[in-house]
């Protein structure tokens, strides 16, 4: 029997080195996406889901004879909502337990994992690399254009830009003011975080301890709030990362960590123990009894691509699109959670850009007609048709580092004509125009650009109700703060998108609580058919997969936010 590989067992080095062990190693490393995903992808990339490491850290914190864990942040490639929840819960295992994080590699992301633990320790070698954040996308009009491809692209409204990396060859000035606003909030979100809202720099670039104490040392918990989001305003972001910091002890001395050492310095790692080993899985099977047997929450995931149809996963190739979430096996699931007696509430997670405007209004239908709490919690994205689908929700929680919004629809289709003159291709077309609409041999005519208009201002209007619906704003209002516009989870709770800044976890508790159940009830999984726990049901057949990446079919009109946009 041996633990998961990123667990280790050690002794504390002001323990009896022939003890038993005391201390656990957990190793933090990868993209902890929340919910493992079905197929042959997830066997083969080995991920780790941060359901499972939350589950994990939850059964360390009942463990009697745990004196302490060292967590070892190295390559970890989580995003910032991620990384935000992952210190969440290393800050509830620190009200249970002593914690010691490791950081050799100090990064925006370390730091934010860290943000709730009173001990933070990198080696004296470190890698520090704390620049605050920006945001890079691709643009390849030009480069389309020079190989004969044109790219039709018609948005509602000014700010939706799903398409503009394929149309054009350079950022606007809409695209560039959402993403300038949302690095700003995400700034602040991390200062508030790690406690230092509202501070600046000193001239000689060593920021002193907010309240006599480091940040990353439990200051944050006490400094930004509740919900940890800083309040619009909080001080100007910009002198901290003015700040280049190159070292651990310039960390020290600015109060983003509290001491420089190794970790052989901290634990001594041994070898197999059986006895301990034995105990933390005999902790793992009870809970998953436990969690069968009693009334709880059911958790549905939405999240990639939303499409038409059943689920499907991706085959593991790294050229190829993420898994597709399905409009009929997530209504499907949804139905079930209702049908089933155990199950009192539901949490909707939602990690997705959207897709398909169709697939968006089916799920969105199916929340609204759930006679259960819906509590929709916010992965990294739950932006155009990732928000569209949870609008009806009685609960709608989201990490300050979310991005939201995109309340638009797009209408596109690549054009080869100059492309097919080139290479000698003759597409003949004969019959009706219009039923030619999605073919790239041409552009489109006035005829079905208005046409396409006017369906997608049809779609948007539709969408702008659905959301002034389920938010109680006014369709004015949404039309205001929609127009494409993408926001972080921050400014969304301030316009009324978003009712609580948090995690998974706040999501659950939120359930819990508008269901009448204990704050322990557990948490059931859930899905239309045979999947692994917490997973969509994903349809076998790969072929329609393979067939194309274009994964929204022949449907025309799309509430989508490209997730190409890199935040770094």
């Amino acid at each position: 029997m041996r633990l998961p590989e990123k667990l280790r067992l050690a002794v504390g080095r002001d323990g009896d080195d022939h003890a038993a062990p005391d201390w656990v190693v957990l190793d933090l490393e990868g993209s902890y996406p929340t919910h493992r995903t079905a197929g042959p992808q997830a066997l083969l990339q080995r991920l780790e889901s941060f359901e499972a490491l939350t589950a994990r850290l939850e059964r360390l914190g009942r463990a009697p004879w745990v004196r302490g864990v060292l967590v070892r942040a190295t390559g970890l490639t989580a995003g910032l909502a991620t990384a935000h929840a992952i210190g969440q819960a290393l800050g509830r295992l620190a009200e249970r337990t002593r914690v010691v994080v490791y950081l050799p590699q100090v990064s925006m992301r370390s730091l934010l994992v860290a943000a709730e633990v009173a001990e933070v320790v990198a080696p004296e070698s470190a890698e520090v690399m704390v620049p605050g954040f920006a945001a890079e996308q691709v643009f390849v009009g030009a480069f389309l254009g020079r190989h004969g491809i044109a790219f039709e692209n018609l948005r509602i409204r000014e700010y939706k830009s799903a398409l503009t990396p394929y149309s054009e060859d350079r950022m606007d000035a809409y695209a560039r003011e959402q993403l300038t606003a949302y690095l700003d909030s995400a700034e602040r979100s991390w200062l508030a975080a790690l406690g230092r809202d509202g501070q600046d720099v000193p001239a000689d670039g060593e920021p002193a301890p907010a309240d006599g104490g480091p940040v990353g040392a439990g200051v944050g918990r006490h400094a930004a709030g509740d919900d940890g989001g800083a309040a619009p305003g909080d001080g100007e972001p910009g002198g901290w990362f003015a700040a280049d910091f190159t070292n651990a002890e310039q960390l020290r001395q600015a109060g983003l960590i509290t001491r420089v050492a190794y970790d052989d310095e901290i634990v001594t790692p041994v070898d197999q123990h059986w006895g301990r080993t034995l105990e933390l899985v005999k902790g793992q099977l009870t809970s998953r009894r436990a969690a069968r047997s009693a009334d709880g929450v059911a958790v549905v995931p939405v999240t990639g691509a939303i499409v038409s149809g059943r689920s499907r996963p991706t085959p593991p190739m790294p050229f190829l699109p993420d898994p597709a979430t399905g409009s009929e096996t997530v209504v499907a699931a949804l139905r079930k959670a209702e049908r089933d007696e155990e199950t009192k509430a539901i949490v909707l997670f939602v990690d997705s850009g959207g897709g398909s405007a169709l697939a968006s209004d089916v799920i969105y239908r199916a929340v609204a007609r759930c006679t259960k709490p819906v509590v929709a919690v916010m992965g990294e994205v739950a932006a155009s048709g990732g928000y569209y689908v949870l609008a009806a929700a009685d609960h709608v929680v989201a990490s300050p580092f979310t991005i939201t919004g995109s309340i638009g629809v797009v209408v596109g289709k690549p054009v080869l004509t100059q492309f097919n003159e080139r290479h000698g291709l003759n597409p003949e077309a004969v019959g009706r125009e219009r039923a030619l609409f999605n073919s790239p041999s041409r552009g489109f005519s006035d005829g079905e650009r208005a046409w396409a208009e006017q369906m997608m201002q049809e779609v948007y209007d539709r969408f702008v109700d659905r959301v002034a619906t389920g938010r109680r704003l006014t369709a004015e209002r949404v039309d205001e703060i929609g127009r494409g516009r993408l926001w972080s989870g921050a400014d969304a709770r301030d316009l009324g998108l978003v009712d609580e800044l948090g995690d998974l976890e706040a999501g659950l508790a939120a359930a819990r609580r508008l269901a009448g159940l204990p704050a322990d009830a557990p948490v059931h999984a859930v899905s239309a058919g045979f999947a692994l726990p917490g997973a969509p049901t994903f349809g076998r057949d790969a072929g329609d997969t393979l067939a194309g990446l274009w994964p929204f079919g022949q449907e025309k009109v799309l509430t989508w936010f490209d997730r190409s946009v890199r935040i770094r």
